[in-house]
């Protein structure tokens, strides 16, 4: 503590920290005001990411995603952990104080960063950060039903008659030049059948 290059430091990183929640404070307040709201059901309706939130939630993710994320979330906080400790490093006073200075924080942070090595090391040996494309597998399901009849069926070709709906009339015309023509009379939508009473 008694030692103010190192509060200046952390001084520093707090003024830098401030600096910033003041500019988005900044920003959001601006753009709070300065903004056009014109409100419309479109722009009210929620959405993730800019796709809109279509379907069922339960969803199947694959849990790597996670699993990469909370790897780069540690080392990328660890990380952080490297600056303050290179400022304090690379403090002249402190290595004309004493020479064992400069190999005591070289070994600290050597073991610091082994641990983050072993770490990585354990996550990658166990495959969690590589990436596993899922294999594609016909199913395959013992029944008494021999192939030859699978493919009899594939193989045979089916006659497809043309679509007629029930409500419609077929009417064939018997003039001369209309023989063998059939027009179908498409009909007017729904006709409800009521039940004769008795």
């Amino acid at each position: 503590m008694d030692d103010p290059a190192q509060l200046s430091e952390y001084g520093k990183i707090l003024l830098i920290a401030l600096v910033g929640i003041l500019l988005v404070c900044a920003t959001i307040l601006l753009a709070k005001t300065l903004s056009p709201k014109h409100p419309n059901p479109e722009k009210l309706s929620t959405y993730e990411c800019g796709e809109e939130s279509l379907g069922s939630s339960w969803v199947q993710i694959n849990s790597r995603f996670y699993v990469i994320a909370l790897v780069f979330l540690l080392f990328d906080v660890e990380l952080i952990f490297v600056f303050p400790w290179a400022t304090v490093f690379g403090s002249r006073d402190l290595a004309m104080a004493d020479a064992r200075w400069g190999w005591f924080t070289l070994v600290e942070m050597g073991i610091f960063l082994g641990i983050l090595l072993i770490g990585l090391l354990y996550v990658w040996k166990r495959g969690d950060i590589s990436w596993i494309k899922p294999k594609h597998q016909t199913p395959k399901v013992s029944v008494g039903i021999p192939l030859q009849a699978y493919d009899m069926l594939n193989e045979k070709v089916y006659h497809v008659r043309q679509y007629v709906p029930q409500d419609t009339v077929v009417m064939e015309e018997e003039s001369k030049d209309n023989v063998g023509k059939v027009h179908v009379k498409p009909s007017l939508g729904f006709k409800p059948k009521f039940k004769k009473s008795n």
